[in-house]
């Protein structure tokens, strides 16, 4: 079975999920970009609000692609101690990698969220929404950070996911769905028909759609109860 796109896949996500619905207590936060579309239908089928949670790795100098930790939205940093500890990596040349990458997160930040707040995870339980798992290290990362801000409940939502990789992730969150673990995987974009890049335009403007239908589902609340 392939999803046809990353709508597609979304509403077949949200329907793993239809016990999270209608609850004031969820927050849906997607991984951009190719996490947006698919949270959008997430958020959307739930009645949830939706926002963007960002991650960057902070790779080793010299060795990019080894992660030795990672900082995401809310000024949290996660490191990666068994690398730190091995390379003996000096904390001067940490905190470098990762104002470098702190200055490209705010970038980004301001140019999804613009002026908006940070979304307030504490307490709450909160849906963390990506196109796939391939190894699985930019959930991990956005996981141990989101952790850090103290929500309730941290449930991970992805519609394909390599097998391994999912059997993996039940031991750090509270609960993960991954609702096809195909055999053999092959990587994330072999399960869309169409897997094209999400643009930063397309991001913005899912969030501000979900920001009006979150508004407006606020208002209808209020004109019941009153």
């Amino acid at each position: 079975m392939i999803y046809r796109d990353r709508i597609d896949a979304g509403k077949q996500l949200a329907a793993r999920l239809a016990d999270y619905a209608d609850r004031d207590d969820v927050l849906v936060l997607a991984l951009p970009r190719g996490g947006v579309p698919v949270a959008f239908e997430v958020a959307k089928a739930l009645r949830a609000p939706l926002d963007i949670f960002l991650v960057r790795k902070l790779g080793v100098p010299g060795h990019e692609e080894l992660a030795m930790g990672a900082i995401a939205t809310g000024g949290v940093r996660v490191l990666n101690d068994d690398v730190v500890d091995y390379l003996r990596i000096p904390g001067e040349v940490i905190d470098a990698v990762a104002a470098d990458e702190s200055r490209e997160l705010e970038r980004r930040e301001h140019t999804y969220r613009g002026n908006r707040p940070e979304p307030e995870v504490r307490g709450k339980t909160i849906i963390l929404v990506d196109d796939g798992l391939a190894t699985g290290s930019t959930m991990r990362a956005a996981a141990s950070a989101l952790r850090q801000q103290n929500p309730a409940r941290i449930v991970v939502a992805v519609p394909v996911s390599a097998p391994q990789t999912c059997n993996e992730y039940r031991m750090g969150v509270d609960e993960i769905i991954c609702a096809k673990t195909p055999e053999p995987f092959l990587g994330v974009g072999q399960w869309y028909r169409d897997f094209s890049q999400t643009t930063d335009e397309e991001v913005r403007d899912l969030l501000g759609k979900a920001r009006s239908e979150a508004s407006e589902r606020d208002q209808r609340k209020l004109a019941h109860a009153s």
